[in-house]
């Protein structure tokens, strides 16, 4: 882990979880709080999210990427990493705008959890109808 130098950083968020990526000059080293991005993400389908900015722009092992995510759940942290991931690699080279775009890596996740309503159980869910 031996991340040092000059490197491009990006802000991801997605939920509640935040990220921040930077990427640096390497050979694909993955770090994600201290662990390789395998142990900390453990689920296939959230390695190849995050992994997916990288493929699309034919980018894969070019970088080693340091990653400090806190906040939320495990599919929240990977879709902020993704975003982080994507906005560094915009500030390494511009031109990759369009194609960062067209797959939708630039694209905030606004959903967030609705506020429960009063006389409600939680954000929609009613209390049951009894009728007598």
């Amino acid at each position: 882990m031996a991340m040092e130098g000059r490197y491009e950083e990006g802000i991801g968020r997605r939920k509640q979880s935040t990220a921040r990526v930077r990427l640096f000059e390497g050979g694909g080293e993955f770090v994600v709080n201290g662990k390789s991005l395998e142990q900390y993400f453990t689920r296939d389908v959230d390695v190849r999210t995050i992994l997916a900015p990288l493929k699309a722009t034919g980018f894969e092992n070019k970088f080693d990427i340091s990653v400090k995510v806190m906040g939320g759940g495990v599919t929240g942290q990977a879709d902020a990493v993704k975003l982080g991931i994507a906005r560094a690699l915009l500030k390494i080279d511009p031109e990759l705008r369009p194609t960062l775009r067209q797959h939708g890596f630039l694209t905030r996740d606004a959903r967030v959890k609705e506020r429960k309503k009063p006389g409600l159980k939680r954000a929609r869910k009613a209390p049951q109808y009894t009728k007598r």
